[in-house]
This record gives C-alpha cells, structure tokens and sequence, in this order.
C-alpha cells in the first residue's frame, strides 16, 4: 500500500519537482490570494539554507529556521513605478550576488495559437493592444515567470477563467520572451 501523501500535494497536485517550481507556484498561489487586476510584482528569489546561514533571525522571522530544505525563498520587491514600460524598467535592474534568481508576476490578455492568422496588418501597437482587448477567443491569464542566475527557468501560468491551483500549467517555455528579459537582469 502507498502513501499518497507521498505523490499529492495537500490540494492534490503533484509535488512541484524543482525549487525554481515549487517558487514559481508558491508565488503564483501568494497573487492568487490578492486576487485579479493588479499590478506587475517583482520578487528576488533567495537560496533559503544560504539564507538560514546568513541571517538566521531572518530565516527565523521567515519561517525557514527549521526547515530542512527551505529551497527558494521569494522575497517581493518594492512596487514597480507606475507608466514605466516592463520591458524598460527590467533594463533597470542588477541584482546582488545574494539573489539566486528572480520572478515577476504579470497580468496579460493571450489569443489561441490560430488567432495569429486573422492578426491586421500594418497596425499600429494601439491598434493590436485594442484588436487582443476585443478579440472573441482572448483570455485573461497572470504569468509568474521565475528565472535563476544559471539560466533555469519555470512558467506558471493561470487563467482567469480557470482560477484554481490545480489547473495552473507550468513549463520553462510558455512565455520565453518574458524569462529571457528576466534572465537579461543578471548579465
């Protein structure tokens, strides 16, 4: 007879296998909290025994002073600044040694794979932004993208319309150009 506890996770999912995804959905489930129509959040990721060894009442006011493997600890940032282009305020960004990795939490409308195929040509970015707003098959979706200074990297991605923990998908490469902007803050 097997343990299930063993395989599940307490909600019944599987066990996260990697710290970097077990961070991404520890933050993913942390914005799910806070609910929808938010603001990007930035979080530097922080290697916890590194962490428990360092400042140990750090690590004891966070919680990880007895864990045996604390992994990664996310540690939100202060607010981005308001009307800055992500992709510019990214630019801005160089992380101490301390940091393992970082991750951002976004909120984005997506269309179908095919949806590219009905795309208007020669528009202008307003007149994209506005097409994806208005089209029919869009979804609302919050990407938690984590990266590590080594170049791993984990998506998790959830929809609005399917707002439960055991229907985020996770995988390295469902929004490539958002982990590599990330991976980008510690060249």
């Amino acid at each position: 007879m097997s343990d299930a506890s063993h395989t599940l996770s307490g909600d019944g999912r599987p066990p996260a296998a990697t710290p970097l995804t077990r961070a991404a959905l520890e933050i993913d489930e942390y914005a799910a909290s806070l609910g929808w129509d938010l603001p990007a959040r930035l979080f530097a990721l922080v290697d916890g025994e590194r962490l428990k060894k360092a400042n140990p009442a750090l690590a004891k006011q966070l919680g990880l002073a007895d864990q045996e493997d604390p992994g990664l600890t996310p540690v939100e940032q202060d607010e981005l600044p308001a009307g800055m282009e992500l992709d510019k305020f990214l630019a801005t960004i160089a992380w101490p040694e301390t940091v393992a990795g970082c991750a951002l939490v976004v909120e984005r409308l997506m269309l179908p794979p095919g949806a590219e195929q009905s795309r208007p040509k020669n528009a202008t970015e307003a007149q994209l932004a506005e097409w994806v707003a208005t089209h029919p098959e869009r979804q609302e979706v919050r990407i938690t993208a984590a990266v590590l200074r080594d170049g791993k990297k984990e998506i998790a991605l959830r929809l609005r319309s399917k707002d439960v923990a055991r229907e985020v998908l996770t995988g390295p490469d469902l929004v490539p150009g958002l982990t590599e902007a990330l991976l980008a803050t510690f060249a």
